[in-house]
């Protein structure tokens, strides 16, 4: 009995024995952020899985808002949200009036490391920032405008814009932890050949469909669409009154639906986190009509990184187009 149990035995402890280290460099891994003690607070989980992916395992990433159903227009901060700012080492935010709430906890603040992605909007670079437009407008003093053609403050759907953020946030991490500066550079470097896949995409359909009149519920995917090449042709007072929770007026209403029933647009951008009745009749013209519908939102679909979501995005656009 010992000549068969003796192998069994021994097996069983050589088992345990490499579980024990897995766990063990598993732990490793995931406890060297907390090691390192090093904090990144990002308003939104959209910029938080930008802020993760740069961080790797040398920082530790919270992110305030990522609830689909919390405007960041519009959240007001809990004091739990302004403890996490003023402890974190680095603050990364979307700016342009966009998550408001965090500039006023910062002011509050005093100094500290912060990374605005709408002060990098029109950063040089080779993600395709030759869409005609002119980057370099002033900006409102609170980022609204909408006017086609315009700019807007939902910058986490320009991927030059994005790129600019992994690397000022690199840059800023290795201030803060000089020890770590080659992987926070090596991180962002690929997460800059990452977002080539999405600069692809964006690039084929403006190639293929230019100029494709479409039609949005609100201006989220504006930058989305000019990477494209895409007209949004919708009356700029219905998006405006959609993304502000008001009523649009009945004649810009009309319009927008006779684009879609019609058939003048060869799509419908819905964000799908806007509730009311208007945009719901909006989408059901649509689904009537057989637009075909490409879904955005302003944070992270649940079990997706940004890279993932934005692929799926102008995938879908492109699908739609075709």
């Amino acid at each position: 009995m010992s000549a068969t149990r003796t192998p069994r035995v021994a097996a069983a402890a050589l088992s345990l024995s490499i579980a024990t280290a897995l766990t063990l460099t598993a732990c490793g891994s995931a406890d060297d952020a907390k090691a390192s003690g090093i904090t990144v607070v990002a308003s939104t989980n959209v910029w938080g899985s930008v802020a993760e992916a740069v961080a790797g395992d040398s920082a530790t990433v919270t992110s305030l808002i990522q609830d689909p159903s919390a405007d960041p227009h519009s959240y007001e901060s809990t004091p739990s949200d302004a403890a996490e700012v003023t402890d974190a080492d680095l603050v990364v935010f979307n700016g342009g009036g966009y998550d408001e709430f965090v500039e006023k906890i910062l002011a509050d603040t005093g100094s500290k490391p912060t990374v605005e992605a709408f002060a990098l909007l029109g950063a040089e670079g080779d993600l395709g920032t030759e869409d005609g437009h002119d980057h370099s407008v002033t900006e409102p003093a609170d980022g609204h405008d909408h006017e086609h053609g315009g700019v807007n403050e939902h910058v986490w759907y320009d991927i030059p814009t994005v790129d600019a953020v992994a690397h000022k946030i690199a840059d800023e991490l290795s201030k803060i932890d000089p020890d770590n500066a080659a992987a926070y550079t090596e991180r962002a470097e690929a997460f800059h050949e990452k977002l080539h896949g999405i600069a692809d995409v964006t690039a084929k359909i403006k190639t293929d469909h230019p100029n494709s009149p479409v039609a949005q519920t609100e201006p989220i995917a504006h930058y989305l669409l000019l990477a494209a090449g895409a007209d949004d042709v919708t009356p700029g007072e219905f998006e405006e009154a959609i993304e502000q929770g008001n009523d649009p007026s009945p004649s810009a209403l009309a319009a927008t639906r006779d684009l879609i029933s019609q058939k003048q647009v060869r799509a419908l951008v819905f964000n799908v986190q806007t509730e009311g009745k208007v945009a719901d009749d909006v989408r059901a013209t649509a689904e009537t009509a057989g637009v075909p519908i490409v879904e955005v939102s302003e944070t992270l679909p649940d079990g997706l990184d940004y890279i993932q979501w934005q692929t799926q995005n102008a995938e879908a656009l492109a699908e739609a187009l075709n």
